[in-house]
């Protein structure tokens, strides 16, 4: 399956460059808090930032803790690109490496990761590879690890449903509506995962972003 194309950054827009601006109107600042609140990385974990995109997460969580392993794994060079100016300019040093989110045990080794974060990934793909990537994820962690994913979840409200339509717009309904109807706890549990459950949902102009946690079972 890693042979499948994959979706932009800014699904089928393409405008890879404008990204950052838009994101950031999604109230990322307080959901990337968040999930670097539950990742709580520590001075020798190994963390892999499934889909990293410009390397916003990624950079974050070795701002907190410089001594951690932080490895952002993206699928497409132009994001990728970014992401190392990015991370040059704000002189963080994450590892970045070219690949799909499908296949980490052969970017990574099995079991060589403490936690596995994805944002806003998910919701752009197929349910197959839906399933796919959070295999791959259960895949690279070790025995106890962690998982934190950051992406739109259940839209609850009509209001919240309606905003959504805008990502539906730029990444499809087909690949979007699964996550509106909730379905990413029970892909999670499906792929192994224990102790699954949204621990925060933030509500923004382009749908609520829910943070869910899980562990390697």
């Amino acid at each position: 399956m890693s042979q499948q194309t994959f979706t932009p950054a800014l699904g089928r827009l393409k405008f890879t460059r404008l990204y950052d601006p838009v994101v950031a109107l999604t109230r990322e600042r307080l959901w990337r808090s968040l999930v670097a609140m539950h990742v709580a990385p520590r001075p020798d974990d190994t963390i892999v930032d499934v889909g990293c995109g410009t390397g916003s997460q990624a950079m974050l969580l070795h701002r907190l803790e410089p001594r951690a392993r932080i490895i952002g794994v993206d699928p497409d060079p132009e994001t990728l690109a970014q992401a190392r100016r990015k991370s040059r300019a704000s002189g963080t040093a994450p590892e970045w490496r070219l690949g799909m989110g499908d296949a980490l045990t052969g970017l990574l080794g099995p079991g060589s990761a403490d936690t596995a974060v994805s944002s806003l990934v998910l919701h752009q793909c197929p349910l197959p590879m839906k399933r796919a990537i959070l295999a791959s994820m259960h895949a690279v962690l070790r025995p106890g690890g962690k998982l934190v994913i950051a992406d739109y979840g259940w839209q609850r409200t009509a209001s919240m449903r309606l905003a959504f339509r805008v990502v539906q717009l730029a990444d499809g309904v087909r690949d979007t509506q699964p996550n509106a109807d909730g379905v990413l706890p029970e892909l999670m549990t499906g792929a192994g995962f224990a102790d699954v459950r949204e621990a925060e949902v933030v509500r923004t102009v382009t749908g609520s972003i829910s943070v869910y946690v899980a562990a390697r079972g």
